[in-house]
């Protein structure tokens, strides 16, 4: 029996007595595997509420350093400013040619507007607006505060007595909550004014269409329902970009690590508790 003949046969023969190379049982290994998911995953969560919780304690002394809530402001708001105010033209011109050309045999014309205004108004003004601050801001955080981390600024901080959590998540955390929902509300006026400009030059709908559309069946429910969804949104891409910056390992690479991380767990919870707001707030 040549050696190919040999190798085929016991591997065979480890496969059907369910050992691998290693006399290891090969049905122990996905649960090994499934086992440390759950344990990173419960491990990661604790790591989470403990953030939040070290926050809530911290926040009182915020308002001895108001600078650092303004610089945060200014970092997270007006910077992010032009990219919400493009993405949000298109996403009102996309939203009313989507519109017409969906109802265009029987809707009336009036309803472009009402369409572009309640679509931004209740779902994309918000969530388009946290997405692509996420990408902007969380990364930005998780990249500064896992910096910091790797090079022992964090530790310089505890020795000199300074409270890490009230000087670095804190202020971000606020700033969050304060400049997202004024984020969001610029990007629904530019995004009902892309719409307006798809219709009024692209379809040719009057302006007085237009706008008698936006005002159509207006309930304040759809406003206050997305501004509520934006500071949502607010806390989770300040808080995530600190969880993963301060849980930064390994120098440079580590930093990149945390970002990723960062961006895509923002993203994945901002999907998560648009879900669950919505059900909320819109019955």
């Amino acid at each position: 029996m040549d050696d190919i003949t040999e190798r085929f046969l016991l591997t065979l023969k480890n496969h059907l007595s369910l050992i691998d190379k290693n006399n290891k049982p090969l049905y122990a290994i996905p649960m090994e595997y499934i086992k440390e998911k759950i344990l990173f995953a419960l491990d990661y969560i604790g790591g989470v509420f403990r953030l939040i919780w070290e926050s809530i304690i911290a926040f009182p002394g915020i308002f001895k350093k108001p600078y650092l809530i303004t610089q945060q402001i200014y970092f997270m708001g007006f910077e992010s400013l032009f990219i919400v105010v493009f993405t949000s033209i298109f996403t009102g011109m996309v939203t009313a040619y989507t519109a017409w050309y969906q109802g265009k045999s029987f809707m009336p014309l009036v309803y472009i507007g009402m369409s572009v205004a309640k679509a931004e108004m209740i779902e994309l003004g918000p969530v388009l607006t946290g997405l692509v601050v996420a990408g902007r801001v969380s990364s930005a955080i998780a990249a500064e505060i896992g910096t910091m981390k790797v090079t022992e600024q964090i530790d310089a901080l505890e020795a000199l007595a300074i409270n890490p959590i009230q000087h670095l998540v804190v202020p971000r955390i606020i700033s969050g909550v304060i400049i997202l929902p004024i984020l969001t509300i610029v990007s629904e006026v530019f995004a009902v004014l892309g719409g307006f400009l798809l219709a009024r030059f692209g379809l040719g709908v009057a302006a007085s269409v237009y706008f008698r559309g936006v005002r159509l069946n207006y309930l304040p429910i759809t406003l206050y329902g997305g501004l509520l969804k934006a500071i949502t949104f607010g806390y989770i891409i300040a808080l995530m970009g600190c969880y993963h910056g301060l849980n930064t390992k390994g120098g440079a690479e580590g930093v990149g690590e945390s970002t990723t991380r960062a961006v895509v767990s923002t993203m994945v919870l901002l999907l998560m508790f648009d879900f669950i707001v919505s059900r909320l707030v819109f019955r």
